[in-house]
């Protein structure tokens, strides 16, 4: 039988070994017969992305509404324009805009940011696409539509459609009308 001080230094020796192995896990093996790793190399972080929108560009007061099937799109901007008497408040934040996110009463500091695949996002977090941003599908100015990532939100809350209200104390423009000529 061996002594407790060998059997002891040959259990270190596994346990080191074992280290030194599982440090290698993840390295490429390709120079010694062909094995690699299966983890993907990361792929090289892009310069960033401007945003199509600008935090000035959307601070205001909007009305809101919202719709799931896409047809629904145009009577849904229609309701969102009649909310502008309890309009949605975007406001300016040091970080971008704040706004109210999902599932929470409390209003969040929202970035807006580029992702890499071309597309704009607002959200809480620097990382583009997240599962709390919206995507900005399309801003013409005056009409602002947004998408949820997270699908189950989306399920939840639809597609966000908003309609910018003109500045506070003004009334809706009347439909013109030409004066006829009074009859004679």
């Amino acid at each position: 039988m061996s002594d407790p001080a060998s059997r002891l230094s040959s259990i270190a020796m596994v346990m080191a070994a074992g280290c030194l192995l599982s440090a290698c896990a993840g390295t490429s093996f390709s120079n010694f017969g062909g094995f690699t790793s299966d983890t993907p190399p990361a792929a090289p972080a892009g310069p960033a992305v401007r945003p199509s929108v600008a935090p000035e560009d959307i601070v205001g007061r909007w009305g809101l509404g919202a719709f799931h099937k896409p047809e629904d799109q145009a009577r849904t901007e229609v309701q969102a324009r009649s909310q502008c008497k309890q309009p949605y408040v975007i406001n300016r934040s040091s970080v971008g805009v704040a706004m109210l996110g999902h599932d929470n009463p409390a209003v969040q500091d929202m970035v807006i940011k580029g992702g890499q695949d071309g597309k704009t996002y607002v959200g809480p977090g620097a990382e583009a696409g997240d599962a709390d941003d919206r995507e900005v599908v399309s801003y013409d100015g005056r009409v602002l539509v947004l998408r949820w990532i997270d699908p189950e939100v989306a399920g939840r809350y639809g597609t966000m459609v908003l309609v910018r209200c003109g500045p506070e104390g003004t009334a809706p423009r009347a439909a013109r009308t030409t004066a006829k000529p009074k009859p004679r």
